[in-house]
């Protein structure tokens, strides 16, 4: 762990204002909490290393009070961006070390669940926000790839790359999403990627959680 937290700290920092906190959950009670914020059943227990990766422009707020800088400039979502950039490139790098070192790794956009019962339990103060979770271990299985859309969908050249102009990729990728469900587990209701997108975005506690007023009353993203 002392590893990955080092190649988290010496990772890439938008304007070097280094606005990212890690916290390592060691405690069963806000373990618990990060589990029921998330509702995710293998949050819970002390399976792996469980690591919040906050959004902290509260540290830069101290040191601008203290040298009598207004602290507006950290009330723009250009900020809070900065910020998010910080903490996701610093999740990434541990991943990528963790998963050199031959351990496991998943993210946890759920613990957005209950982003406001979610600071209370890390004793998060104003200007910070818990954006993702990360989970460190020992894998119990190596799993299979999941696919992903093909470059011709994903990447353009000096122009987006209209969606229209590609359906027999995506046709075909729909059909390698459905069989990769298929051998994984045959007994599982089996979508396509395009029958994903129309049945669940927007599902569930994170997609549904107040987001938005929980940054306002963090004193984030005010303009």
């Amino acid at each position: 762990m002392r590893t990955l937290l080092t190649v988290a700290r010496a990772s890439a920092t938008s304007s070097y204002f280094q606005q990212a906190t890690i916290i390592r959950v060691r405690d069963a009670a806000v373990r618990e909490a990060v589990h029921a914020a998330s509702g995710q059943p293998y949050v819970g227990g002390d399976r792996g290393e469980l690591l919040i990766l906050v959004v902290d422009l509260h540290r830069n707020a101290v040191i601008r009070e203290r040298a009598g800088a207004p602290l507006e400039p950290l009330e723009r979502t250009y900020a809070f961006l900065q910020g998010c950039q910080d903490a996701l490139i610093a999740g990434q790098s541990m991943v990528a070390a963790a998963e050199s070192l031959g351990l496991g790794t998943c993210y946890l956009g759920s613990i957005l669940g209950d982003p406001a019962g979610l600071i209370t339990a890390l004793g998060l103060p104003e200007r910070t926000f818990p954006l993702l979770g990360l989970l460190v271990g020992h894998p119990a299985q190596e799993p299979q790839y999941k696919p992903r859309l093909p470059e011709q969908i994903t990447v353009g050249i000096d122009s987006y790359p209209p969606l229209e102009e590609h359906d027999a990729e995506l046709a075909a990728y729909d059909e390698r999403v459905t069989e990769y469900y298929d051998l994984r587990d045959a007994s599982r209701r089996v979508d396509s990627f395009t029958e994903q997108i129309a049945r669940m975005v927007g599902q569930g506690r994170a997609a549904q959680a107040p987001v938005l007023d929980v940054l306002h009353r963090q004193r984030l993203c005010l303009r």
